[in-house]
């Protein structure tokens, strides 16, 4: 039988016929041999999904918390571990690529003292079950360390250029995605603190500082996924990109960040932000995902940072808005080819910027609605579980669905196959 037909055993997910998404779905035929080299004709076959290929990511914050506590020998109490625990099945149950952060104020507090090993720890904790996992980020002027400000501008983009050089470096192999530099468009004007990155991004401009931090962290790692990420999602977060492309610097992805905290984007916003955006011919990663799910902030404020409050809770009408609106910007983003990865900023209330309601978690490990939405959709609706066919006349077996890693059994012996590549795979018995 020649590559080109098709085999009458199928194993396909609900996306495959989901209207929004069935543009992903592709399709592997799988042909099963015995040790002789004869196709197996009738034999029952196991094919479930491992992995997506879209990123569907989440921070994980608490767990660079934890690697810290651990290396400091400071052990938590029965309660803390077992909340640890239970938010940590409950990220892998749901997310495949996790956010670490890296900002150079907490992750080198004291000049030459980096927290490498609790970063490495953590990276290595996502790694080892399978999620990727990115470094956000190189270069910002927020949280920037306050022992760079009494230096002279030189000595400070040299400290900048080498911080750039020495993380991307030294984490290659474990985090090979990073958003590169973070908040460009407001990075020269920004005046709520006195940092040391702001004062020289005055002087080299929004293009040199994209231009140190990409050539420095390429330079450093050339294999890794390099960013350009803001939250700024006017005109002039365009016109900067416009700008660094025609500098000739290469963005490998755009990051657009999407802190909801004011009010839910909608359907109509997030096409328009993906269209304006997606002109560029470049990858999409929604990277900062924000969705309340109790009263929102007032619109009248500007930088989210000042509404200050002590408590913010959950409402019944919120937590399901939450579930709602979860759903609807899932599937619009899902439904775009260009976005290659989703990140959710926070699985639980625990720690949440601003204090916020944004977890798809309470801060007690109890899934909200929205949690158990978006696992209906990522690993429900766009998952294929577990399923058994036939292999045809030709011991062959097609899987159809979202591109990622399945799982073929036959007999007991376990293969893993890439569904997204050309061709065909031969499982041997």
């Amino acid at each position: 039988m020649t590559p080109q037909s098709h085999p009458s055993a199928v194993v396909a997910a609900a996306a495959a016929t989901d209207p929004t998404v069935a543009h992903r779905t592709r399709t592997r035929t799988v042909q099963v041999l015995d040790r002789a080299g004869n196709p197996l004709v009738g034999a029952p076959v196991t094919v479930e999904q491992t992995g997506h290929d879209l990123g569907f990511g989440c921070i994980g914050f608490d767990e660079v918390h934890r690697a810290g506590r651990r290396l400091a020998g400071k052990p938590f109490t029965a309660a803390e571990e077992e909340l640890h625990e239970r938010l940590d099945a409950l990220w892998f149950d749901l997310f495949d690529t996790a956010t670490l952060p890296f900002y150079w104020g907490t992750f080198e507090p004291e000049e030459g003292g980096p927290r490498t090993a609790a970063l490495r720890a953590a990276a290595e904790h996502f790694v080892s079950r399978g999620a990727r996992v990115k470094g956000h980020p190189l270069v910002w002027h927020t949280v920037a360390p306050q022992w760079l400000v009494p230096k002279a501008d030189d000595e400070v983009l040299r400290l900048l250029r080498a911080r750039v050089q020495r993380d991307a470096s030294e984490f290659a192999g474990l985090v090979d995605t990073w958003d590169a530099i973070n908040e460009v468009v407001i990075m020269p004007v920004f005046t709520k603190d006195d940092n040391a990155v702001t004062r020289v991004a005055k002087t080299v401009g929004r293009v040199g500082m994209v231009r140190l931090a990409f050539e420095e962290a390429r330079a450093a790692n050339p294999s890794a996924t390099l960013l350009l990420n803001d939250f700024d999602m006017s005109a002039d977060y365009e016109h900067l990109i416009e700008e660094c492309l025609a500098a000739g610097i290469r963005i490998d992805a755009l990051g657009l960040q999407s802190h909801m905290h004011k009010g839910t984007w909608g359907k109509d916003k997030t096409l328009d932000v993906l269209e304006r955006f997606g002109r560029f011919g470049l990858p999409l990663h929604f990277t900062e995902i924000t969705l309340m799910s109790g009263d929102h902030m007032p619109r009248h404020i500007e930088d989210l940072n000042d509404h200050q409050v002590k408590e913010w809770p959950s409402t019944p009408d919120g937590l399901e808005r939450q579930a709602q609106d979860a759903v609807e910007l899932y599937t619009t983003l899902v439904a775009d080819p260009r976005v290659q990865v989703i990140t959710y900023w926070g699985l639980s209330d625990h720690g949440m910027w601003l204090n916020a309601p944004g977890g798809l978690v309470f801060a007690d490990g109890t899934p909200k609605p929205s949690y158990d939405a978006l696992r209906g959709l990522i690993r429900g609706q766009w998952w294929l579980a577990p399923t058994t066919a036939t292999t045809d006349d030709d011991g062959r077996v097609a899987i159809s669905g979202m591109p990622g890693r399945y799982a073929v059994e036959v007999d007991g012996s376990r293969h893993e196959v890439t569904v997204g590549d050309d061709g065909a795979d031969v499982v041997v018995r």
